[in-house]
């Protein structure tokens, strides 16, 4: 199972999936709700903020 970054709920399809940009060592998971908000998100690893 895939989890949202930001909000931490199951995510099936219409989501990407990409490295951190400033550790690249955490997985980002986003939804398309997540993308079409803006909805921040923070690496667990390096606490970077997304958009």
């Amino acid at each position: 199972m895939k989890a949202s970054t930001t909000s931490n709920r199951e995510v099936i399809d219409d989501y990407v999936e990409f490295p951190c940009p400033k550790c690249g060592k955490q997985k980002i998971v986003r939804s398309l709700h997540d993308r079409t908000t803006a909805r921040t998100y923070t690496c667990p690893t390096c606490g970077f903020v997304g958009p």
